[in-house]
């Protein structure tokens, strides 16, 4: 039986997840710092924050259901075959690295000093990028996008695999500096995030099949529906900050929450 402190902590950790999944921040990060702060017992091996992410997951299909289903629908047409073929290639980078470091990275980076360190160097990076003078974006449709340049999103969307650095923060400045405007990396990455995060939830789900008692699915749900629901709020504002707004505010974030971190918490 579920007790009511632990729904409110997985209601709470699900809107977290939904909050900041998509923005430059870190969710993974925001999420094992939270469950520290709020004493949540976290289920073996993080499966909880890992799993949640899902429900973010399908805010974006939600929100981009159309787009999804012309993918499906006309898949026999060349602009979409090539978005399907720049999907497969950015996802491909962190699904081979995953796949073979799976238990590596969970033992060595998913740690407070790490996650410190990681949201610190991010927003260094994050304001760097935006401060100094850029080219003119050359690539301002999804469409657009070149199959190398797909590719090179994915493996600055594998460095996300260390808490901290955040998913969308990854592919969305390397998505900047490959010439995409902010708006098309940014949607580039929602729907990045798709097979990325579904993938990693599900391969968590089956390497931990044990954990999965009645009472720790229960708590499975409850965060990834509040993480669905906070997450469809979220996705509609960013687009449109994106396309009027730097990250330098992200990236200052970042590091006081950092050295917080560091200071406090590690």
């Amino acid at each position: 039986m579920l007790e009511i402190s632990d729904l409110f902590k997985a209601v709470f950790l699900g809107i977290v997840e939904g909050l900041t999944e998509f923005i430059p921040v870190s969710s993974t990060a925001h999420l094992l710092l939270s469950s520290y702060l709020i004493d949540f017992q976290s289920i073996q091996n993080n499966l909880f924050e890992i799993v949640i992410q899902f429900g973010a997951i399908l805010a974006i299909c939600v929100i981009y259901r159309q787009r999804i289903f012309d993918v499906m629908i006309n898949f026999k047409e060349k602009s979409q075959q090539k978005f399907i073929l720049n999907i497969v290639l950015a996802f491909l980078p962190a699904a081979i690295i995953g796949a073979t470091f799976h238990s590596l990275i969970k033992e060595l980076f998913f740690s407070n000093i790490v996650i410190g360190i990681a949201l610190i160097l991010g927003g260094i990076i994050m304001i760097i990028v935006e401060r100094n003078p850029k080219k003119l974006a050359t690539t301002n449709e999804i469409e657009s996008i070149k199959p190398l340049d797909a590719l090179f999103i994915g493996m600055f969307q594998s460095i996300a695999m260390i808490p901290g650095v955040s998913r969308s923060g990854a592919t969305i400045i390397g998505g900047i500096l490959l010439g995409l405007n902010r708006k098309t990396a940014t949607e580039f990455s929602f729907f990045l995030a798709i097979p990325t995060i579904a993938a990693a939830s599900f391969y968590d789900l089956l390497k931990n099949t044990s954990e999965l008692t009645t009472s720790n699915v229960e708590i499975i749900l409850v965060g990834l529906l509040a993480s669905f629901l906070s997450a469809i709020f979220v996705v509609k504002w960013f687009i449109n900050f994106v396309s009027k707004y730097s990250f330098i505010g992200f990236g200052i974030y970042r590091i006081i929450v950092g050295i917080l971190v560091l200071l406090f918490i590690s």
